[in-house]
Formats: structure tokens, C-alpha cells, sequence
């Protein structure tokens, strides 16, 4: 049996030198005893009793395939593609390959959030609705007369227990009269909007709420790799020519995040939290219980411990999204791999301002949510079908007529 004198692949008969790294083929008797071939991450090991030869096989960052050595042109040269490279890239290359990927997120326990006061107790109350279990607080003066989060209209007071006392607060910027405003804009030019949905009377139970936010402090490391070209086009008399150059891009830093939210409510959906985003942080206040009067607070159902994942993924997006814009000048560039460590994490506790209006319809349960900041907004409306049947019937109706008097306009002048 043949076998590669270099790698000690075998090889079919007949053939005088290795495919993959170019060594002399010799029967396999001839070579050293206990030799045997294995491969690690890119590069094959070569093993004889006594020791270790370690043949390196590189792989071309264009298509993958080996490349070797060409003495004439003095560069490392695929034959696949014939790509050539210096040998100090293509050095450097290998050692990104092997380098690990993924990352990781090691959050500190230290955390800034307390515990309530029992003089501040006096001064709340609770209020749990027994359709979908939302818990909301507020000041004793408060009546939430609705559930925000299902519309449920039977809320159960009770004493105020095992809540942690938030750090912050941003207080309502925009009053009720802006939001129903708003709402009502988001509804015109909706003709299949059942109407109910338009009536004041519906319009005017919209409430504020404070929705609560874990804030992640953190420190993120980063090591992403992407794979670029430039590509250049021109042409002779015989022939149109391209030309790609292909480029290994690393960047590598670090960036401090600060107050990275993260809503703590499962009633809330995330999409649409993420959607009403950004807060302005420069209204941010140390948390009062004067700022929760007549408005109510949505108690957290996601602790902080739980909701570290999601910090750490919106973090790895970001840094991710922010390094990809310095890659630029290319005709394509796209990532490799990413490394992305978060370390030094601290969390406290927020309410941001929330206006909600959550309507039953059909079994189906239709939310529009309002920043109460910025004024940003974003809802699901459902549709009429009685309405839906009307217009299409309507339609139908226009169109036969059109075509009715097209047919009698055809025979007058046939």
C-alpha cells in the first residue's frame, strides 16, 4: 500500500506524490514504525514512537482548501484557486482559526437594589388581577379600575409584600390627553378597524403604568473576525476581467455599558418593549413614591438573576453591530467569528413610564403600548370581518359594473 512519506495519507497506486502536501509516496513498509496520521483543528500531526513531528497544513482564507509553498513567487499559493498569500498572513490566519469563539457572560453578585422600608409600606398598596395574575402597585390614593396588562376589570387590593424598592425612576413626560391623541392617529386610515375601537369611551381607558426594568452595568471584551473583498472589473478588446482581493479583518476591543435595560415582566411583550425604546436617561431621577401618584407600577415576574441572559444577549449584539461599522471600503464584508466576554456586571432596579391599552376581541387580546417619554409607539389592531366582507363585496360590485358598461360601449361601436 502507498502511503504519503510527509503525512502518511494513503494514497491509490500509481501516483508519485501526496495531492494534499505534496510529499513522495512510498509503500508503507518503508516507513517508520508507529507512525500514524491524525488531524487537529486544521493541522495534521504526524506521530512516530520516540517523538512528534508536527506538520502544519494550512488552509486558504479564500476557498478552503490547502495551500503550500511556492518557492518561484516566494508566497504560500492555493491550487484551487491560485490565491497567493505571504507567509506572515497566512501564519496569522491559522492562529485566528484556532482561536476559541462564543465567549462568555460573568456577572458579579453586586447589586445596588434594596429591600422596602416598612414606613414606605404605609403609603402603597397592591392590587393582583385574578384573569392573568399581573400584580401592580401604587400609591394608596391609586385605583386601577382595569388590568393594563388583559383588560380584566376586577382588581383585588392587598397589602404590599415582597418587592424590592426600585433605584430609579423616569416620570411621565407625556400626559393622558397626548396619548389618546396619539391613538386615535394610529387608527385613521384603518377601515376594517372593528368600531368600538374608535369610540371615545374605549380610547379614554388607556392607563399609565410604570413598567419595571433590570439596568445591567457591564464591561464587554471583544474579538470579532470578518472576511472582506474589493473587487475590481475592467476589460481588452478579447476579454472582461475581475479581479477579487480577499482580506481577513480583526477587530479587537473592549466597551463599558451602562444602565442596559432589560424589561422584568412577562406580561409585557419583549418585541414590542424593544420596539418603544429608546428612554432618554438624561430625565432619570432617584425613585420617589410621589412620582407612582395616580399612576400605577407593574411588579416584576422576571427577577434580575433571570434576566441576565438577555442583557448579556443585547450587549453581544450591540458591540457586534458597532464594530461591523468601522469595517467599511469593502464590496462585501462578512463575519467570520465572534468572541464576546461580559464581566463586571452590576444591576439595579428602574419603572419607566408606559401608556397601555389592552382590548379583548374575538379571544384574541389586541395591545397598543406608548413610551411615556418620547412618545414612541407600537400595536397589533385586528380587523372587522363583517367589514372586510362588506368591502370586498363592494369591489366586486364596482368592478362588474365597470365591466358591464365596457361590454355595452364595445357593441355600440362593434
Amino acid at each position: 500500500m502507498l502511503k504519503c512519506k510527509n503525512c502518511g495519507k494513503e494514497l491509490t497506486d500509481g501516483v508519485l506524490f501526496c495531492d494534499d502536501c505534496g510529499g513522495r509516496a512510498v509503500e508503507e513498509s518503508m516507513l517508520p514504525e508507529g507512525f500514524r496520521e491524525e488531524a487537529a483543528g486544521g493541522i495534521d500531526m504526524a506521530f512516530v514512537k520516540g517523538g512528534t513531528i508536527q506538520i502544519k497544513e494550512y488552509k486558504c482564507p479564500n476557498c478552503g482548501g490547502t495551500v503550500k509553498f511556492d518557492s518561484s513567487t516566494q508566497k504560500m499559493k492555493c491550487p484551487y484557486c491560485d490565491a497567493e498569500f505571504e507567509t506572515s498572513a497566512i501564519e496569522e490566519y491559522q492562529k485566528e482559526l484556532a482561536a476559541p469563539s462564543g465567549g462568555n457572560v460573568d456577572w458579579s453578585s453586586e447589586s445596588s437594589v434594596k429591600a422596602w422600608e416598612e414606613s414606605e409600606l404605609n403609603d402603597l398598596t397592591m392590587g393582583s388581577c385574578p384573569s392573568c395574575g399581573a400584580e401592580l402597585v401604587g400609591d394608596k390614593n391609586t385605583v386601577a379600575m382595569v388590568c393594563p396588562c388583559c383588560g380584566n376589570a376586577q382588581i383585588v387590593s392587598r397589602r404590599l409584600t415582597g418587592l424590592l424598592k426600585p433605584n430609579y425612576v423616569i416620570p411621565f413626560k407625556l400626559e393622558k390627553k397626548a396619548a389618546t391623541d396619539a391613538l386615535k392617529k394610529f387608527y385613521q386610515g384603518k377601515r376594517l378597524l372593528p368600531d368600538f375601537f374608535k369610540e371615545d369611551n374605549h380610547i379614554n381607558s388607556i392607563q399609565g403604568i410604570y413598567v419595571p426594568f433590570w439596568l445591567y452595568d457591564a464591561k464587554a471584551q471583544a474579538h470579532i473576525r470578518y472576511k472582506a473583498t474589493k473587487t475590481m472589473f475592467w476589460s481588452d478588446r478579447n476579454y472582461n476581467y475581475n479581479k477579487t482581493d480577499y482580506y481577513s479583518i480583526i477587530r479587537d476591543g473592549s466597551l463599558s455599558f451602562q444602565k442596559v435595560p432589560v424589561d422584568g415582566s412577562e406580561k409585557m411583550d419583549d418585541a414590542y418593549m424593544d420596539a418603544i425604546e429608546p428612554f432618554d436617561y438624561s430625565t432619570i431621577k432617584d425613585f420617589q413614591t410621589a412620582f407612582l401618584a395616580g399612576y400605577a407600577a407593574e411588579k416584576y415576574d422576571v427577577d434580575a438573576e433571570k434576566s441576565k441572559e438577555r442583557a448579556g444577549n443585547r450587549i453581544k449584539s450591540t458591540i457586534e453591530t458597532e464594530f461591523k461599522r468601522s469595517v467599511s471600503g469593502y464590496a462585501s464584508v462578512r463575519q467570520e467569528s465572534s468572541n464576546v466576554s461580559v464581566e463586571s456586571g452590576s444591576v439595579s432596579y428602574a419603572l419607566f413610564p408606559v401608556w397601555i391599552l389592552n382590548t379583548r376581541y374575538r379571544k384574541e387580546n389586541f395591545q397598543f403600548i406608548m413610551n411615556g417619554e418620547s412618545g414612541r409607539l407600537v400595536g397589533r389592531l385586528p380587523s372587522d370581518t363583517a367589514k372586510s366582507w362588506k368591502y370586498r363585496l363592494l369591489f366586486t360590485g364596482v368592478i362588474g359594473a365597470v365591466l358591464t358598461l365596457v361590454i355595452q360601449a364595445l357593441r355600440i361601436f362593434l
